[in-house]
């Protein structure tokens, strides 16, 4: 396995600055942000895609740093119900995908997207509640108007390119559990599988550990993010796990996220990268940054020291003891 990072944290630094601070700390991958909410600070897809010398310049920068890159991502709502946010959207995850292909990056990340209730709509629809009735015909009507026949396609387009596709289950997105990417993984194509992030597991009531079972068991997990959270629970009592209150206002939140071993112990975090080992994962585990008590330097240093003594570099190969 490899100890990687998700840029974005570093827009602020140059490329080359940024490729000198990330390999300092012992990282070895980096997952590039190539637009949407990630922002495209160090990878600017139409540069690339339109210059072979920029290219061939890009890759090696990136080598001479001892660095791969593990995944591009660019995370949005490519299903959103307006066509000026969801047809840049799509543009940009059609650009990515061709990029991956010919920087041999394996894995584009991002989000399912979710769609409105109806074709005039003007907002995303998150269904959460099986009743009353009308969440069910709203569910069942995104799914097959649109969530399946977009991703079927993209899944289509993705093995042409050899390049997997990782959306992260994130709440508010039509794709947030295991159980929901299996489905559209079942209905579209084995192209998709999940960019697994622990921090959105916790906050929706799943054990992490136990996802990557459910997940591993159909080799649908394509990418890894590290990330905490931490709960609040007389703020869970008031406000559950599906909390509105604002990131901002800690205080108040039900949850909130934390750099690695802040919301739960090293044991945890160790059970969470032997369970991947088990089930056949041995890519990067990509580090997210989204703490609101550290700095980015320091949540990101600790994250990384916390990871360092539990990731598995040297997998056995035989049961050498039998």
């Amino acid at each position: 396995m490899k100890l990687g990072v998700f840029t974005v944290l570093f827009s602020d630094k140059s490329f080359e600055d940024m490729l000198s601070y990330v390999s300092s700390k012992g990282i070895e991958a980096i997952e590039l942000g190539t637009g949407g909410y990630p922002g495209d600070a160090h990878c600017k897809v139409d540069e690339l895609l339109n210059d072979d010398t920029k290219l061939q310049s890009f890759k090696q920068k990136i080598s001479d740093h001892g660095l791969i890159i593990s995944a591009l991502s660019c995370h949005s709502n490519p299903l959103h119900p307006q066509k000026q946010i969801a047809e840049p959207a799509d543009e940009l995850f059609l650009k990515t995908m061709h990029l991956a292909s010919k920087l041999g990056v394996p894995v584009v990340n991002t989000f399912s997207g979710c769609p409105g209730d109806h074709e005039n709509a003007l907002y995303p629809n998150w269904p959460v509640a099986a009743w009353p009735n009308d969440f069910q015909e709203v569910l069942k009507w995104q799914w097959e108007e649109k969530l399946i026949p977009y991703w079927k396609e993209k899944n289509d387009l993705a093995q042409s390119l050899n390049v997997k596709i990782g959306l992260e289950l994130h709440g508010g997105f039509s794709v947030h559990t295991p159980a929901t990417l299996l489905r559209l993984r079942e209905a579209c194509g084995h192209m998709i599988g999940a960019n697994l992030d622990p921090s959105h597991m916790w906050w929706q009531g799943i054990d992490p550990i136990e996802a990557i079972k459910i997940l591993g068991r159909e080799n649908a997990i394509h990418h890894f993010h590290a990330k905490d959270t931490i709960f609040d629970q007389q703020n869970m009592n008031r406000n559950g796990l599906t909390d509105m209150t604002d990131y901002s206002n800690m205080r108040d939140r039900a949850w909130y996220f934390r750099s690695v071993g802040f919301g739960h112990d090293q044991k945890t975090w160790a059970d969470i990268i032997s369970t991947l080992r088990l089930f056949g994962y041995d890519y990067v585990v990509s580090v997210e940054h989204e703490d609101g008590l550290m700095s980015i330097e320091e949540g990101f240093t600790k994250a990384v020291e916390n990871l360092k003594p539990i990731i598995v570099k040297d997998s056995n190969t035989q049961m050498w003891w039998t």
